[in-house]
């Protein structure tokens, strides 16, 4: 044995070869580190054995290596200074891989990534076998590759291609990996090791130069000033087309690559060193970070209450078709469940099976489906005009309109039909589970199962616990919720749960800087391209329907009388009273349509201003932000302080999944920490005259001047 580690050890396999295997203690490899710290020894060991002739990088794990230690990012973030000399030290170490004076070949098996990739770039030579994923996803975290990456593989496969993996952070098949000539070779499985082994057995021997497979990635980038002058100008376009300017880790991408070309790979590391550095102080970069811990926490906790569930889910039901009945009847299918969607109208029905159809076309136009595929999901979807239909489900979905006498009475008689155990969930948005809960004599098997729209694409479901439902039910639901591919979290009941009733508040602030003169577009353009929603608020209202958000304003408005009245001379109550219900009847806010290339187009139609009436005040970009933010904040401090929802990272989650909250803000709650406890309480204030909305608790004051957190970790 040369070394052993309690992560990777490095022991001689046969005479001439050692093995460097990464066994971490974990389900994974993954470099935190103490890992970083024994690789650097396992290496130090040896350069100094004269005895080894080649070193062969392997996994003992279904993975080869995911990444850098994400979970300790945070805190080896929080101090520059600390920063500088973890990334400096820690990227020299695979420097050491890179120059031991002797042949080396990386076994890749499962996920390479961030780190993982890093290390087998060291490397003299890769082979992969039919489980391999390879890639540099830092870009989603808000960094760039830290361990050498941006310098070794452009040199390796050019800066282009180079350019596209790391801006993207695109991960590689094995074949992909092959064509790009990330890796020597692909093999099956059960060949991989011995694969390796004869091709650093043929290295050894000189049959491969493995000197001259090394040295492009020690001198600097072998291309001409006017490849360079090509390269890095389509390259800033197509990032600057894709990331805009919230986003700066693709732009820093670029620009490590172009200002570390001309420099060999100690002179280009420091370059990459120091934007790593940058990037990981920016407020994009912890609110990236923060996300992926959330979700891990979000996931995790799924997880461990599915396992709870004691009743599989087998056969599920949907109550009424249509475009979002269509859409969980899809879900469900594509995902294994059989599902019988039911409604009192075969016309609706037949909408309902098309939407399924239209996804599934789509998903084989893009190649991630099949033709049998295709025609084993939609074979999974049962159609019935009949309550005795659905006798047999483990689980009903109901999906009607969003009336509380309808979808009772619409429960009521599932009830009478279902059998005993069948769990009974509701898809409302915005209607009581506990109301709802009163047409159903077995409350204790009934819950919320909140999707979003457009099913399919949306991961968020919102799990409504009412007073009477049973820690079984909803461990059932959560399960089923996760087995269909969605991110489920669990909420508590209230009016609008928990999506929903931040979402409203939100819309309040855009309906008074409406009632102020403010213009719809300047709004929705401050929104979108400043604050980096998806939609603005009046292009999200027609997404919505207008007739939908007037009808929930006044759900809202019951539940919080005081904080939400309902606005009734206002342009979202206006508009639907005009029948301009937005996206579904191509006019609300915008007007909508196609143009002669069969693309869609949203326009602005003076009609909308006769019933609105003329806006021509003006807001600065920082008044229309706070005013649209702040209610929604505040109505999610509730939330935490009234547990509708557990936890901040849940919070963020949901919203970031739900609504498309801007990912590089990292979810509400993150916002609110980044711009600082005290400061948005100051903010807040200044327009406290506006009413509740604008208001913020006593416990949120209290917290800024404690100068406390609201994330757990």
């Amino acid at each position: 044995m040369i070394y052993q580690g309690d992560n990777l050890s490095v022991d001689i396999v046969e005479p001439g070869i050692a093995e460097l295997k990464f066994d971490g203690q974990g389900s994974v490899n993954k470099f935190d580190e103490k890992t970083l710290n024994e690789f650097s020894s396992a290496l130090d060991a040896l350069h100094v054995n004269t005895d080894v002739k080649g070193v062969l990088v392997t996994s003992a794990k279904p993975t080869f290596i995911v990444g850098a230690d994400i979970t300790e990012f945070l805190t080896l973030f929080a101090d520059i200074e600390h920063t500088k000399k973890w990334v400096h030290t820690a990227s020299r170490v695979f420097d050491k891989l890179e120059d031991l004076p002797v042949p080396t070949i990386a076994a890749v098996n499962g996920f390479a990534l961030g780190g993982g990739c890093e290390a087998i770039l060291a490397c003299d030579f890769r082979i992969a076998d039919e489980t391999a994923v390879i890639g540099l996803p830092e870009v989603k975290l808000g960094l760039i590759p830290g361990f050498g990456g941006t310098v070794r593989l452009p040199r390796l496969i050019g800066p282009d291609n180079a350019l596209e993996a790391m801006t993207t952070g695109k991960n590689h098949k094995p074949e992909q990996a092959l064509a790009l000539g990330l890796v020597d070779a692909v093999v099956s499985s059960e060949h991989l090791r011995e694969g390796a082994l004869t091709m650093l057995r043929g290295a050894i021997a000189g049959e491969f130069d493995w000197q001259a497979a090394r040295q492009p990635k020690l001198e600097p980038l072998q291309a001409n000033a006017t490849e360079r002058l090509m390269t890095f100008s389509t390259a800033k376009g197509m990032v600057w087309a894709k990331a805009g300017k919230h986003y700066p880790a693709p732009h820093a991408a670029v620009e490590v690559v172009e200002r570390g070309a001309g420099e060999p790979r100690d002179g280009a590391l420091l370059i990459e060193n120091e934007l790593f550095v940058k990037l990981a102080q920016t407020d994009a970069c912890r609110a990236q970070v923060g996300i992926f811990l959330a979700d891990q926490l979000v996931k995790s906790k799924s997880r461990k209450l599915a396992k709870q569930a004691t009743k599989q889910i087998k056969r599920a039901g949907v109550i009424g078709a249509g475009i979002m009945g269509g859409g969980i009847a899809y879900q469900s299918a594509v995902t294994g469940v059989p599902v019988v969607m039911k409604d009192i109208k075969q016309d609706a029905l037949e909408l309902g099976l098309t939407e399924a159809a239209n996804i599934l076309g789509k998903g084989l136009e893009r190649g991630r489906f099949d033709a049998n595929k295709v025609a084993s999901t939609l074979n999974k979807i049962t159609t019935t005009t009949h309550n005795i239909e659905l006798e047999n489900v483990d689980i009903v979905v109901e999906a009607v309109v969003e009336s509380p006498k309808v979808k009772a009475s619409v429960l009521s008689q599932i009830e009478k039909v279902v059998a005993d155990d069948t769990i009974i969930t509701s898809n409302t948005s915005t209607i009581s589970i506990d109301r709802l809960a009163e047409s159903l004599e077995h409350r204790d098997r009934f819950c919320g199962m909140h999707f979003f729209n457009p099913v399919h694409k949306m991961p968020l479901v919102e799990i409504i616990r009412g007073k009477k439902t049973s820690d079984e039910t909803v461990a059932t639901v959560t399960a089923y919720a996760v087995q269909m591919g969605k991110t489920p979290i669990i909420v508590n009941d209230c009016p609008g749960f928990l999506v929903n009733r931040v979402l409203f508040p939100y819309f309040a602030g855009f309906s008074m800087l409406l009632d102020d003169g403010v213009n719809f577009t300047a709004i929705d353009k401050v929104m979108e391209k400043d604050f980096g929603w998806p939609m603005g608020p009046a292009y999200l209202c027609d997404v919505v329907g207008l007739d939908t958000a007037d009808h929930a304003s006044g759900v809202m408005a019951a539940g919080f009388p005081e904080r939400m009245p309902r606005d009734e001379e206002g342009a979202i109550a206006k508009l639907a009273a005009a029948e301009r219900f937005g996206q579904k009847n191509g006019k609300g806010f915008y007007e909508y349509g196609v143009d002669k290339r069969g693309k869609p187009t949203k326009v602005v139609n003076d009609d909308v201003y006769t019933v609105i009436g003329e806006k021509t005040s003006e807001a600065d970009k920082e008044e229309i932000i706070l005013r649209c933010m702040i209610p929604m904040v505040n109505e999610m401090v509730r939330c935490l302080e009234e547990g509708i929802v557990d936890s901040a990272e849940e919070a963020d989650i949901a919203l970031i999944y739900g609504l498309g909250f801007p990912p590089f803000r990292g979810g509400v709650i993150r916002y609110l920490e980044t711009v600082g406890l005290k400061k948005f309480v100051e903010l807040a204030d200044k327009y406290a005259h506006l009413g509740e909305l604008y208001q913020v608790t006593d416990s949120l004051r209290a917290k800024a001047e404690a100068g406390e957190t609201y994330f757990k970790s």
